[in-house]
C-alpha cells in the first residue's frame, strides 16, 4: 500500500457517518453534539477541578492573599465554571449522569486539597 493510500484509508476511518471529519480530541472538549459516558465526562470534569485548584492556588499564595473568603471564591468560582461547562458548553442532560449532585461533586475534593497545598507552598516559598 503506498503512503497515499494509507493516507486515504486513515481520512476514510476517521469520517462519521454523516460524512465529517472525526473531531480533534481537544475540540471534542467543546463540542456539545458529542457524546459522552459517565466516565469520560467525569474524568474531564475532574481534570477540569484539579487545574483550577492549582491555577487558583498559585495566584491566591503569589498575591498573598489569606483568610476563609478566599478559599469560598474558590468552591464558588470552580463549582461555577464546572456548572457552566457541562450545562451550557456541552449542553449534556445532566439526570443521565446522576444529577447536579454528581457532577458537581466530580473532583471537589482532590481539587480543596491541591488548592491548598499549592496556596500554602507558594504563599510560604514567596513571602517567608
Amino acid at each position: 500500500m503506498s503512503t497515499k493510500e494509507g493516507k486515504s484509508v486513515k481520512l476514510t476511518q476517521q469520517q462519521h457517518q454523516n460524512g465529517h471529519l472525526s473531531p480533534s480530541k481537544f475540540a471534542k472538549l467543546f463540542d456539545p453534539e458529542v457524546s459522552w459516558d459517565k466516565d469520560e465526562l467525569g474524568d474531564i470534569l475532574h481534570w477540569i477541578r484539579q487545574f483550577l485548584g492549582l491555577v487558583c492556588g498559585s495566584v491566591w499564595g503569589s498575591i498573598p492573599v489569606v483568610g476563609g473568603i478566599w478559599f469560598i471564591l474558590f468552591l464558588v468560582m470552580s463549582t461555577g465554571i464546572i456548572y457552566g461547562y457541562y450545562a451550557l458548553v456541552l449542553k449534556v442532560d445532566e439526570e443521565e449522569f446522576g444529577g447536579h449532585g454528581v457532577l458537581l461533586q466530580e473532583g471537589l475534593f482532590a481539587s480543596i486539597t491541591l488548592f491548598l497545598l499549592s496556596w500554602t507552598l507558594v504563599y510560604s516559598l514567596a513571602h517567608f
